[in-house]
């Protein structure tokens, strides 16, 4: 995807996925300050599972929560599946209670995927119109920071391997099937957004990442079985932080 030229990562290697959520935490809030001093909002874009969720804790805890300007600060979403709000499968039922509802946030500075209605494509098709009122319809989005997550099966966001939405070259949040329980649809940004961030940063923690990180890292191309390898930002920064566990079969 992208440009055709390989975006080369920065790959972290931390102790484990506290000491993982500590180093992107403070990364989190140095793009916060960074937009701040440049007098705009600092968009993110959210993952949704286990080691995200420790860093919003964290981000909601006291040493964060005051180094970061959280009015200017604008939360969004990479992917939600197709349950109710109250659902354990909710992404943003996990960011309302690690980081949302704890700091209070304003309802104006949260942009959710409203993937709890009927119709999957009608969902895309809102989250699509939020994303042009907020960043402007004529331009593709350009978020200050996407968070990532990796799948075993070389997944990130909700784009599978073999999906249709791989394929995807124009539009900008799409509908696609499930790759993993529950078996429900999801509603995912697209590779041509993601790749326009000015930063993205994986969060991949845990033994049963170890083979699928050096392979998507390290493995020959084949982004139709892993897709996080199509992840690959046109003009921004690409930075992977695992744990020893995660980076265990790295060459490093």
């Amino acid at each position: 995807m992208g440009n055709g030229v390989a975006t080369v990562a920065d790959i972290v290697v931390c102790k484990d996925s506290d000491s993982l959520a500590l180093d992107a935490a403070y990364r989190f809030a140095a793009l916060s300050a960074s937009a701040t001093r440049n007098g705009r909002p600092f968009r993110v874009a959210l993952a949704g599972g286990n080691t995200p969720a420790k860093l919003y804790k964290l981000l909601a805890s006291q040493q964060f929560r005051e180094a970061i300007d959280w009015s200017s600060t604008h939360l969004y979403f990479g992917d939600e599946r197709c349950v109710p709000l109250d659902s354990e499968y909710s992404n943003y039922r996990m960011a309302v209670e690690t980081l949302i509802g704890p700091l209070g946030l304003l309802e104006a500075n949260v942009h959710r995927i409203p993937a709890e209605q009927p119709e999957p494509e009608q969902a895309a098709e809102q989250y699509t119109q939020t994303l042009a009122d907020t960043f402007g319809a004529s331009t593709l989005p350009r978020f200050d920071l996407i968070l990532l997550g990796m799948g075993s099966d070389g997944h990130t966001a909700s784009l599978f391997p073999h999906s249709a939405a791989l394929n995807e070259a124009s539009r900008w949040v799409v509908r696609n099937e499930p790759g993993l329980q529950p078996f429900v649809p999801r509603v995912t940004l697209t590779f041509p957004v993601i790749n326009n961030a000015a930063n993205v940063l994986f969060l991949v923690a845990g033994k049963d990442k170890t083979e699928m990180a050096a392979k998507v890292l390290q493995g020959p191309p084949a982004p139709h079985e892993m897709p996080s390898q199509s992840v690959q930002p046109q003009n921004g920064t690409l930075t992977w932080l695992l744990d020893r566990d995660a980076a265990r079969g790295l060459q490093l």
